[in-house]
Formats: structure tokens, C-alpha cells, sequence
């Protein structure tokens, strides 16, 4: 025997003892490994989480899908009976072509890569459906580096094993399908359906199937490959498609970026605001109930969409809606934009800070009412208004530049005059009107030595949220609770909840989310009247005619306002049952043109309020027993009317003393200014004498010199000049005294 031929047999007989070594150790280690733990198919589908949040209504509707998870995206899981069955093929044939006949690892293609390795050959590509799929679900059978170690290799196919006991071949191909990845951040085969060729994947055609199977083994490949790839697996089905047909639809699909479309998008500002919450690794935020009306909130979104288009021409582009329940202060529409009508469809309309205009001034009627310093039926000047400011005089005007001259306080709100509002918030000051806004939770409001009287005008930036809340506090009586948004029991009937106490107000202010706060505003009384007067059709036909936009078959109170320069439009109304709110503008702030409350917003918010009522009666609340009703005549002034009064309401001099309410004077106020219009009537030019309490025990002396009791409204006619004006006690003691201006057209007036 040749020194080779005993070399060789020595080296076979090394072979041999090594080899039955390795066996031996192979399955020792085989016995001493156990399999991983294997959950169930059906846990698998409980514990499977979209990317997506859900936002659902009140009846669980899908109202608005959010994307939450950075880090990749997956849809919904997909039965196998409702994948294609194309698809289904291409991947059995390229991933696992013996995958119904094996159970868990195919052996002859593990034996074949086996020896391609021991010929320093490429070895991978044995892996089975089930072998990935257990990798799939725990972590520590995914390779750590590049490959996977023999030991995870050992672990993974005695996993696969076992699962092949507990699942069927059905549940795992569909659990596969829907966990592995396609391309980039696209797992699942519905995600890799919608993004890559935006269809599901029931429609998929075959040479979409040979594509998507194709990216299975190298989901980042490059196109070329992919379409390589493609080629070879479409021959080996005998699928007859041209090289160049699989080319452009790979360069098609991957050379372009996917995109997801959001199947549901009707509720966006809201679900940023209420999917993004939760604490991380939290399931239970991924599906939120809300308080909206799915049809309502579609309904409300076409309708602004479809009034702002009708006043496009006008530079009118945004604008945003919010309905909410008066009993329970839930929100069942909240449109922050007009969608891609806006420039800036991201901004939320219900939050964004925008000035006020005229939409407050029921809340400084409210604050004087409340205050008895006026009634319903007091009487206002419209009449030319100078006052002296630290920068220079201010000109209040009403928006068509008229004036009326004397009115009631009624007809003033309603018709909405400015130089009533400007007079009446100068009989309670600016801060006590900014602490009345701040009761009524308005926020970031500042101090009141920043406003000036222009804040009776609205010159102070307000949110369409705080705005329909605050009147909501109207309809309900004068009493103010939060909003909310957060559905916190199983869905109720349609627009028709009951009081309930569950639920959160997650758009509160820092300190009030979740709890249940509630406040008096406002005197049931006050609230009362002032619900009358913005109902009262007559009194408001001053300015918007007995026929407008505002007009309703049933009961409703509503205002309008238009800020400074028409940059914002807004209209706010209640029934008994709803509080509808519209806003209309610019984002960027930009003027419109020619668009007042009844021609911006008011058209939204009667379409909304009719559609609302469409089935459902709205009668005016029922007065509170501590009013009292009486005809109210100004014959010289051409008003008629039954007003309500507070009992009461006239009180005498010692009553006012022994409740701590000193006697003053109401009108004129210190340092008004009172300007002379030649083209109003003299005798129509005058100005009120008004004291609090009223009484015959006072009395006025202008100028030093007596004039009458101060126990009714005076009038006296201006006469151009600086004026000293005393409220005398019986006695002669002067109570109080008001310097005011008369600027005439003489040259010799006082400046």
C-alpha cells in the first residue's frame, strides 16, 4: 500500500470519526434544545397592531385613519380567502415550493443547500414558510449579525416543527402574508398591495403577484434585480409575460415613492389631536372613540366647502365649523378646514386665535344686565362718539357709517350697533368686561389695561371652541360646563345622548381636562333675555331686514360678526337642542372682500342648524319666574314692545344703600366725548341722563345749575362745550359727577 493510498485512508477514517462526532453532538444538542414558545394563530391576530390609529364616532364609524408608528406601516390584517390567488402562488413558488407536502422544514432543500455549502457554495435559500414565520414572531431567532448562528438555525426549525402541530398550513400562510415585509417600511401584504399598486390585495393580477412575491427575499433590492427575479418566477409558473412587461412595471412601482392613501379622512384636526395621545407601547390608543356624528361631520364639511366656493371670488378660502349638543356639551362635528379648498389645510380653524368683531357684544350686555344698569329697554345713543385715548382719539363707527339715534338696548344688540356697544361697555369698564370673558373660558386673554373701548367691538382674538361654548352657556340658562370630545361609554343613538357625566374634555386648558366643571356665567334671568333678543327677528330687522340668511322655521338665537377690515366672519347660533358655530377667512389673514356675517357665514351655519332640525322641533326655553313682562312704548322713537324685566328692578335709594350698591350715574360717562352731526336733526341730537338706582329722592344739576329729579331717563340736547354733570342726594350731597365733551361745528369749540 502507497504512503497516499494509507494518507487517504487515514483522512476517511478522520472523516468518519468526525462525523459521527458532529452527529453525535448534532443530536445531543437537538434533544437538549426545546422549541421556542409558540403563541396561537388566534393570539397572533389579537396582539397584530396597525400603524394607523382609528378615530370612530359615536357609533363606532370609522371617521379618520392617523398614522402612529414611525417605524413601519401596516393596514389591516387580510384573510386568506381574500387574497388572489395569483398571489397566494408566486409565493409558495418562490419561497417554498413543497410547502403543503412538508411539515415544517423541507428536507430535501436543506440537504441540497447543505452541500452547496460544503462546496463554499451559497447556502441559503432553505428556509420554509414556516421557518421565516416563526422568526417572524420571536426575536431571538432573527439573525443577530448577517446569518444566523447554528444554534438559531437548530431553534428555528424545531419551532417550525412544532408550530406545523398546532397550526394549520392555512393559518400560517395567512399570518405570513401578513407579517413579513415587502419593500422599505411596507409590512404585510396589504400594505404592500395599497402602497406599491393602491388596490387590495383580492385584485392583484398576476404579474403584480410575481413582483410582490419577488421582493419577499430582498425587500430593498434594486429594481433590476427585483425584475430578474421576476422573470425566472413568472417561467417557473409558466406564466407568459415579456422581460420588458415585468421591467416597466418594476420601474414603474419602485422607482416613484408609495404612497398609502387615508381610505377615511373626514375628522383630521381632531384625530392629530386625540390619536397622538397615550402613553408609548400603549395599545388602547390606537382606536379612540369620539363624540362626532359621522354623517353630521360629512355633512357639515360639504357644506362649507361648498358656500366658500360660492364666495371664492370674494378672497374667501378657509373656514371651519363646530356643532355641540347644549345638555352634554358633546361635540358631534368639528370641521377645522375646508380640505385642499385651503392654502393652509393643516391650521385648525376651531383653535386658532382670530379676532372676535361684534360676536361678543351679547356677553357685555349680559355683564351690564346682570349688573342693573340697563334693561332690555333702556336707551342708547347712536349718535357720533369721540373719546380721548393715550394715542389719539377714537371714532367708533357702525359698519354702513349710519346712525340711528336713540335706541333701546333691544334693538342695539340685535341689529348689532356699534356705538351702543362702546357706550354700554363704558357703564362697567374694560376689566370688568375681560373678567366676564374669562368666566366664560376664554383663554390667553390679556390684561385689561392692554384693551381699549374698541374691546366692545370685538378687539380681541377669540377661538370658534371658547366661542360656541360660551354661548352654549346661554342656551343652557347661564351656566358654563367644557366641551367634550371623548366618547367614554359604547356608542348611543344618533344625535339623540342623554345627560352623562363620563367622558373627558381632552381640549381643556392645562388643570381642567377631565373633570366635571361647571359655573354660573350669568343670572337664568339674563340668559333669558338674551336668548329673546337674538331670536328677535323685529328688533334685528334694523340692520339685517325681517328676511335674512338668520331666519329659521323654528326657534333660534343667533349672532353674527366681521373683525376689523373683514378679516374674519363668524356667526354663532343656539336652539334648544344645538350650538352651531362658523368661522370664515383667511388663514394668512388676508382681507376678504365685500363678506359680512350674513354672506360668509351665516349660510353655513342655516344650512347646518335646518339639517340639524330636519325632524326634530326647537321651541324658545321658558322664562324664569323671577321675570316679569310689560309693554315697553317710545312712541317719538317708533318702538313697541313687550320686554321682561328682572322683579325688582326698581329699587329705591335706601334699598340700594343697604344692599352696598351706591348711587351713579350711568350716562353720560366720565370723559365721553359726544360729537355734533349736521346731518341728523337737532332735536334728535341729545344725550341720556341716567342714574342707578333710580328714585325721586335724586337729583341732576348741570353745569351748577338744578334741572329736574333723576328718578326717570332724561334726555338733554347737546349743546357744544365742556360739561360737569353731579347726581345730588335730597339733601343736596353730591352722590356722583361725569365731565364730558359736546364738539360742535363751530370754530370756537373746546378741543
Amino acid at each position: 500500500m502507497t504512503e497516499n493510498e494509507r494518507r487517504s485512508r487515514r483522512l476517511v477514517t478522520a472523516g468518519l470519526v468526525c462525523l459521527l462526532i458532529f452527529s453525535f453532538a448534532g443530536i445531543s444538542v437537538w434533544r437538549c434544545l426545546k422549541p421556542r414558545p409558540i403563541p396561537s394563530f388566534t393570539l397572533v391576530r389579537e396582539r397584530y397592531r396597525q400603524s394607523d390609529a382609528l378615530l370612530l364616532d359615536r357609533h363606532g364609524e370609522l371617521l379618520h385613519r392617523f398614522r402612529i408608528n414611525p417605524h413601519g406601516r401596516r393596514m389591516d390584517w387580510t384573510p386568506l380567502e381574500e387574497i388572489s390567488p395569483a398571489l397566494i402562488t408566486a409565493v409558495i413558488q418562490s419561497e417554498d415550493r413543497r410547502f403543503y407536502q412538508h411539515h415544517g422544514v423541507d428536507w430535501r432543500a436543506l440537504s441540497t443547500v447543505g452541500l452547496k455549502g460544503l462546496r463554499k457554495e451559497n447556502w441559503r435559500g432553505a428556509s420554509t414558510i414556516s421557518m421565516q414565520l416563526s422568526s417572524q414572531l420571536d426575536p431571538q431567532l432573527e439573525p443577530r449579525l448577517v446569518r444566523r448562528t447554528l444554534l438559531q438555525k437548530i431553534l428555528q426549525i424545531r419551532t417550525a416543527m412544532e408550530m406545523e402541530k398546532m397550526w394549520s398550513k392555512t393559518e400560517i400562510l395567512e399570518s405570513y402574508l401578513n407579517l413579513v415585509t415587502f419593500r422599505g417600511e411596507l409590512q404585510g401584504l396589504t400594505a404592500a398591495s395599497i402602497g406599491l399598486f393602491n388596490k387590495r390585495p383580492h385584485g392583484l393580477t398576476p404579474l403584480e403577484s410575481v413582483i410582490l412575491a419577488s421582493l419577499i427575499r430582498a425587500p430593498n433590492a434594486p429594481p433590476r434585480e427585483v425584475s430578474n427575479r421576476g422573470v425566472k418566477l413568472a417561467g417557473s409558473l409558466n406564466w407568459a409575460f415579456a422581460p420588458r412587461a415585468v421591467e416597466d412595471k418594476v420601474s414603474e412601482i419602485l422607482l416613484r415613492p408609495y404612497r398609502i392613501p387615508l381610505e377615511v379622512a373626514w375628522a383630521p384636526h381632531l384625530a392629530r389631536q386625540l390619536l397622538k395621545r397615550g402613553p408609548k407601547n400603549n395599545d388602547s390608543h390606537r382606536l379612540v372613540s369620539c363624540t362626532l356624528d359621522a354623517e353630521l361631520q360629512r355633512f357639515a364639511f360639504e357644506t362649507l366647502r361648498q358656500h366658500l366656493m360660492e364666495v371664492h371670488s370674494r378672497n374667501v378660502n378657509d373656514g371651519a365649523v363646530l356643532v355641540v349638543d347644549n345638555p352634554t356639551g358633546e361635540v358631534l362635528a368639528y370641521v377645522g378646514s375646508a380640505g385642499d379648498l385651503s392654502r393652509a389645510s393643516q391650521v385648525d380653524g376651531i383653535q386658532a386665535p382670530r379676532q372676535a368683531g361684534s360676536i361678543l357684544k351679547p356677553f357685555l350686555y349680559g355683564l351690564v344686565f346682570d349688573k342693573r344698569l340697563l334693561t332690555a329697554s333702556s336707551l342708547l345713543q347712536d349718535t357720533p362718539l369721540e373719546m380721548s385715548l393715550l394715542n389719539g382719539i377714537y371714532r367708533p363707527e357702525n359698519y354702513d357709517r349710519q346712525f340711528r339715534g336713540l335706541v333701546t338696548a333691544r334693538i342695539a344688540l340685535a341689529s348689532s350697533l356699534n356705538i351702543p356697544a362702546v357706550r354700554t361697555l363704558n357703564l362697567v369698564g374694560v376689566k370688568s368686561f375681560v373678567d366676564q370673558l374669562d368666566l366664560l373660558g376664554f383663554k390667553d386673554l390679556k390684561e385689561s389695561d392692554y384693551y381699549g373701548p374698541s374691546l366692545a367691538l370685538g378687539a380681541v382674538d377669540v377661538t370658534l371652541w371658547d366661542l360656541v361654548n360660551g354661548y352654549r352657556s346661554l342656551a343652557n340658562g347661564g351656566v358654563w360646563r367644557p366641551l367634550r370630545v371623548m366618547s367614554g361609554t359604547t356608542p348611543n343613538s344618533r344625535l339623540s345622548s342623554g345627560d352623562k357625566e363620563d367622558g373627558t374634555d381632552l381640549l381643556a386648558s392645562s388643570g381642567q381636562a377631565g373633570k366635571d366643571i361647571s359655573r354660573r356665567v350669568l343670572s337664568p334671568e339674563t340668559a333669558f333675555i338674551l336668548a329673546d333678543i337674538l331670536s328677535d327677528r323685529e328688533s334685528r330687522s334694523l340692520t339685517f331686514s325681517l328676511e335674512s340668511p338668520l331666519t329659521t322655521r323654528f326657534w333660534t338665537a343667533v349672532k353674527t360678526g366681521t373683525s376689523k377690515d373683514m378679516r374674519d366672519n363668524w356667526c354663532v347660533g343656539f336652539s334648544s337642542r344645538y350650538t352651531v358655530g362658523v368661522w370664515v377667512g383667511n388663514f394668512s389673514g388676508e382681507p376678504m372682500w365685500n363678506v359680512l356675517g350674513i354672506t360668509g357665514a351665516a349660510p353655513v351655519w342655516v344650512d347646518i342648524m335646518n339639517w340639524l332640525h330636519r325632524q326634530l322641533p326647537s321651541f324658545p326655553p321658558l322664562p324664569p319666574k323671577t321675570l316679569q313682562v310689560h309693554n315697553t312704548d317710545f312712541p317719538d322713537l317708533g318702538v313697541t314692545h313687550r320686554e321682561w324685566y328682572p322683579a325688582g328692578e326698581e329699587v329705591t335709594v335706601s334699598q340700594a344703600a343697604l344692599s352696598g350698591v351706591p348711587a351713579r350715574i350711568i350716562s353720560p360717562a366720565d370723559g365721553e366725548v359726544l360729537a355734533w352731526d349736521p346731518d341728523i336733526p337737532p332735536d334728535q341730537q341729545r344725550v341720556f341722563l341716567e342714574a342707578r338706582p333710580q328714585s325721586g329722592q335724586m337729583y341732576w344739576e348741570l353745569d351748577g345749575a338744578q334741572l329736574c329729579d333723576a328718578g326717570t331717563i332724561r334726555m338733554w340736547a347737546l349743546r357744544p362745550g365742556k360739561h360737569s354733570l353731579k347726581l345730588l342726594s335730597q339733601a343736596g350731597e353730591a352722590l356722583d359727577i361725569t365731565r364730558f365733551v359736546v364738539r360742535g361745528m363751530q370754530s370756537d369749540d373746546p378741543k
